[in-house]
């Protein structure tokens, strides 16, 4: 294999890859990615509005963060709680658990054993990058 210098195309081709072990995951869930990631902002809430932490995340318009949400409560996930937040149900808490446990063992063959050091200087280079492209997007 041959190693790809540091740049856009090793971190495409790094995210590419994970999204592809993600949605192997999600195989017979009959979740997409993107309700994937709506499940998990409702499962960790923090009482913002879910439709904005949504649509945040997944790059989208509140509207079609709605619809993803919306897609949630149509398949028993999730449902509304006081003061207009949506918790997750029995069921989404379940699936959720299921697939997080799958995906934490991934996750942990991927980079587990690499030294803490290593994990730490590439978190810190991707929240660099990210905390850049969000002030891109914002612009």
């Amino acid at each position: 294999m041959t190693t790809i210098p540091f740049g856009a195309q090793l971190v495409g081709r790094t995210e590419k890859a994970l999204n592809a072990l993600l949605e192997r995951s999600l195989s017979g869930t009959g979740l997409t990615e993107p309700q994937w990631v709506a499940l998990t902002l409702t499962m960790t809430a923090e009482g913002a509005d879910p439709a904005a932490r949504v649509a945040h995340a997944l790059r989208v318009d509140e509207n079609t963060a709605r619809r993803r949400l919306a897609e949630l409560a149509t398949a028993g996930l999730v449902q509304p709680a006081l003061g207009g937040v949506l918790e997750p149900t029995a069921l989404g808490r379940i699936l959720w658990n299921n697939v997080r446990t799958e995906t934490a063992t991934i996750a942990d063959s991927l980079w587990g054993n690499l030294p803490e050091g290593d994990r730490e200087a590439a978190a810190r280079v991707l929240n660099a990058v990210l905390t850049r492209a969000d002030a891109a997007l914002a612009a």
